[in-house]
């Protein structure tokens, strides 16, 4: 029985990996265009407009803020056309934004170019995930996971290229660099966005049903997926925090040296560009995606306890104690992201999938608006207190995610499962 999953799930190999590579690839292309731009996002605007680092914030910050609704209908439009073209829509609209980006000069055309590419930002991750599932879908149940794990190396791998890339190309110093990163980027999207219609496979997608409740009307009456966009929303707060944190904590909490962030935030990278598969295989033979992900829960509260007691280490074995506890995170990480998106597909509606996975997005989009405020406040009144209240918060969602386990849908079992079997299917249709 586990022979034949473990052949249509798939390590790349076969006919599931054909069908895997195009969409594999246009993640890649994507993400590397969005790699390529993080090293000189506030740097570039500073270059060409006259506006101050505070004004360009608040600029940005509000023309993402405008592109909140956006999710709301584009789940609409996933559900009544399917993901394929609407993803690639997202892309292309991002690329047309990048390509904005170089006629920039002023407040106007900064907040025009920011508005519009923000909106393929969201366009984009509010149907990726559908179209990642209904992929799976044609190779069998137990295919998400890996999917969703095949994706997420992906972008890691073209995100870090991205940057890293952008990083050689800018010590150069050379003013003609900067437009020259913002094109790259632009056709990068378009790029990826050709490849999705060209190259990905069309999949069936069940449409909304033609009579009862469906859509955002079906997704308020459903307790236990609302209760799981929440308690992801904190996972979501622990997922973003690293990044955040760990530079300021590392430099002014901890006195550490001022190189050793960026390594940190490499092997990271690193881990979950090349382990995330392998990880999510060890994760599926032993338990269900639930319990996965309550297990990540436990290791970020390990890692935040680790980091809060960083305080007491002397300075020789700072670093090697934060090598550690990067890798307890990261471990952490790469158990609960794709069981967490393979969970959020499962228990979505066939005809409202499109719908649910965008407002699961919203989950991330919670914690981004958080945890800076959280991390900013909390850190100035006492430099242990944000690993503090992250590391409850994370128990908070361990504890959360076991008591869904039996209002969500039940999954197909492998014979490594050991866990509750009462609304298995017979052994025959997994």
């Amino acid at each position: 029985m586990y022979g034949v999953a473990r052949a249509t799930t798939g390590d790349g190999t076969g006919h599931s990996g054909l069908r895997r590579w195009p969409l594999l690839a246009a993640v890649a292309v994507d993400s590397l265009g969005t790699g390529l731009y993080l090293p000189l996002s506030m740097l570039y605007f500073l270059r060409v407009t006259d506006l101050d680092l505070a004004a360009i914030g608040v600029l940005v910050s509000v023309s993402n803020a405008l592109t909140l609704p956006v999710p709301l209908a584009v789940g609409r439009l996933v559900d009544r056309f399917g993901p394929r073209l609407v993803v690639a829509g997202g892309q292309a609209v991002q690329g047309l934004g990048f390509l904005l980006y170089l006629t920039v000069s002023g407040a106007g055309s900064l907040v025009t170019a920011v508005l519009v590419t923000s909106v393929g930002l969201r366009v984009y991750w509010s149907s990726v995930f559908t179209l990642i599932a209904d992929q799976a879908d044609a190779e069998g149940a137990g295919a998400k996971d890996h999917w969703f794990a095949r994706t997420g190396m992906m972008r890691e791998t073209g995100a870090g290229g991205g940057a890293l890339l952008a990083g050689a190309v800018l010590a150069a110093g050379s003013a003609r660099v900067y437009d020259g990163l913002i094109l790259a980027s632009a056709l990068a999207f378009l790029a990826a966005a050709l490849a999705v219609v060209l190259a990905v496979p069309s999949t069936p997608h069940a449409p909304p049903p033609a009579e009862g409740s469906f859509g955002y009307r079906a997704l308020l009456r459903d307790r236990p997926y609302l209760a799981l966009i929440g308690t992801c929303t904190i996972f979501a707060l622990c997922s973003s925090f690293l990044a955040l944190s760990l530079p300021v904590y590392v430099v002014q909490g901890l006195s550490g040296p001022d190189w050793a962030p960026g390594p940190l935030l490499a092997l990271n990278t690193l881990l979950l560009a090349t382990c995330t598969a392998a990880v999510t295989r060890f994760v599926r033979r032993r338990c269900t995606r639930v319990r996965a992900m309550a297990w990540a829960g436990g290791l970020w509260t390990l890692w935040c306890g680790a980091s809060a007691a960083a305080v007491l280490l002397p300075s020789r074995a700072l670093v090697p104690f934060l090598v550690a506890v990067v890798v307890c995170y990261t471990v952490a990480e790469m158990t609960y992201g794709p069981a967490s998106n393979a969970l959020a597909a499962e228990a979505a509606p066939p005809g409202s999938r499109g719908t649910y996975l965008a407002a699961f997005q919203y989950s991330f989009v919670g914690a981004d608006i958080l945890a800076p405020a959280l991390f900013g406040l909390l850190f100035s009144h006492g430099r242990q207190l944000p690993w503090l209240a992250v590391g409850l918060l994370a128990a908070l969602g361990a504890v959360l995610m076991l008591r869904l386990e039996h209002r969500l849908p039940q999954e197909h079992r492998t014979p490594q499962h050991r866990t509750d079997t009462r609304n298995e299917a017979p052994e025959s249709a997994a």
